[in-house]
């Protein structure tokens, strides 16, 4: 199994700064795509931004600009700089990962499936 673990959410001032972090752990054979999605009150989730192994990015249109993402591929880790923050940023951010892991068998190592790993999710509050 892989775990994400989020870090980083916290009470921010609209206009202010925050930076999220998310480390993958567990028996990792390869990590692909990782990225960052967001469930506002009352709302569907949501992709924000996200990330390939080589680099390329994507962003939704309402945080382009403000919002850039970042990995470590050495660190299994996945970052998310928000600034210029808006109240309606206000959700909790996932953290999200499409990769495998690998199973042993006597000396052998195999690999399961690529799936979706999700984190549990870290609060993000934006106040006017």
């Amino acid at each position: 199994q892989m775990q994400l673990a989020e870090s980083g959410g916290g009470l921010a001032r609209a206009g202010g700064s925050l930076r999220l972090s998310c480390v993958a752990s567990g028996q990792i054979f390869s990590i692909n795509d990782m990225g960052w999605y967001r469930q506002g009150p009352g709302k569907e989730r949501e992709m924000v931004a996200g990330i390939t192994s080589g680099g390329s990015t994507n962003y939704a249109d309402a945080v382009r600009g403000r919002f850039t993402i970042s990995r470590d591929n050495a660190k299994n880790t996945v970052y998310l700089q928000m600034n210029s923050l808006k109240p309606e940023d206000t959700a909790v951010y996932y953290c999200s990962a499409y990769g495998s892991t690998y199973g042993t068998k006597g000396w052998t190592k195999y690999q399961h499936p690529l799936q979706h790993y999700w984190g549990q999710g870290t609060q993000v509050t934006v106040s006017p």
